[in-house]
């Protein structure tokens, strides 16, 4: 949030535990930002932030996915640690990446 400009920048989901679901398609973390904000470093900042609240949960691994075409937020993943486990299709027909991200 910015408060200066009374705007919302972006927000992060943190799961918990990974159902079947999220453990192909979600991951433990998800995050947005909004269109006009990005390549600021804020994806990047806001996953850091998440990490550091998966490890006080206890997460010693951290799943994130991305849609491979959407290369800010693979960057944002890999700066904070990510390491590309595989691709696959999901249900869009959208080729999805999943990296591991160990705390």
């Amino acid at each position: 949030m910015d408060e200066d400009r009374d705007r919302l920048l972006g927000a992060v989901n943190i799961r918990h535990y990974l159902n079947d679901s999220l453990l192909k398609e979600g991951g433990h973390i998800g995050d947005g930002i909004r269109p006009s904000e990005r390549r600021k470093g804020y994806a990047t900042e806001m996953i850091r932030l998440a990490l550091t609240e998966c490890k006080k949960l206890g997460i010693k691994k951290v799943l994130m996915t991305c849609d491979k075409d959407n290369i800010g937020s693979a960057r944002s993943i890999i700066k904070n640690g990510g390491i590309l486990e595989n691709e696959f299709v999901n249900s869009e027909g959208n080729v999805e990446q999943r990296y591991w991200i160990s705390l």
